[in-house]
């Protein structure tokens, strides 16, 4: 690709219009994993559905603009985000040159009230392999962030806190083979994920199941804190 050289009057010119951050909401609900997305209110998009997103202030960091966007719509303080990287495609956005930073994060759904606002009409739950088409590039961060994502939970337990409190091997199983998107043999991730010594098995049991109960088990916080620190390599 051959490269012009800069003139005076490019580099007069602002290289962009705007940064935006998009992020990615991930959730867990009955053994589906789900993106939260939102149908614009107002603008060129208005109508459609796309990632919770906004610009950019003056005054902030991407992190902390990415913080906030979250919270104005679901009250989140303090969560896990991770930033994925710059999608800069210059068409991305019609007649404006507007570069957006993706990050995602994984929340408990249960725990959190998610509420619309002056620029969204309504946010909705998404199972992953009922997500829409969405506005700009959303599809492609969104398959980006599923991509980092599983790249992740096989190195960190950060999926976990897509769970309750209390859980069955089996919803913990659910949880991996959704993410993977593969089938995984019941006895054998249940040897592996015991081997870590990262549970703490329960002398309770699921209640309100119309199935056999399972033993109810839940994280050890410091081994979970080592093990998000240093990394593992969970192979299935």
């Amino acid at each position: 690709m051959a490269f012009e050289p800069l003139t005076t009057s490019d580099i007069q010119q602002p290289a962009i219009d705007g940064i935006t951050i998009d992020c990615v909401i991930f959730s867990f609900n009955k053994s589906s994993l789900e993106v939260l997305l939102v149908q614009h209110a107002e603008g060129e998009s208005i109508g459609k559905w796309g990632l919770l997103g906004g610009y950019m202030k003056k005054e902030e960091s991407a992190d902390d603009a990415a913080h906030r966007i979250v919270y104005e719509l679901t009250s989140l303080h303090n969560i896990y985000l991770e930033q994925l990287k710059a999608f800069t495609n210059p068409n991305r956005v019609l007649e404006r040159r507007v570069v957006t930073i993706g990050y995602y994060t994984l929340v408990n759904r249960e725990d959190y009230n998610i509420k619309a606002s002056v620029a969204v009409t309504e946010a909705k739950w998404f199972k992953i392999k009922d997500v829409p088409n969405l506005i700009f590039d959303h599809n492609e961060i969104l398959d980006f962030s599923l991509t980092q994502l599983r790249n992740r939970v096989r190195q960190a337990p950060i999926g976990f806190n897509l769970l309750p409190e209390k859980f069955a091997l089996l919803q913990l199983m659910q949880l991996y083979e959704e993410i993977l998107g593969i089938e995984l043999d019941k006895s054998n991730f249940r040897r592996k994920i015991l081997h870590m010594k990262l549970l703490v098995a329960l002398d309770e049991k699921q209640q309100d199941v119309s199935h056999r109960a399972a033993k109810l088990y839940k994280f050890d916080p410091e081994i979970y804190k080592k093990l998000t620190e240093k990394g593992f390599n969970f192979e299935f």
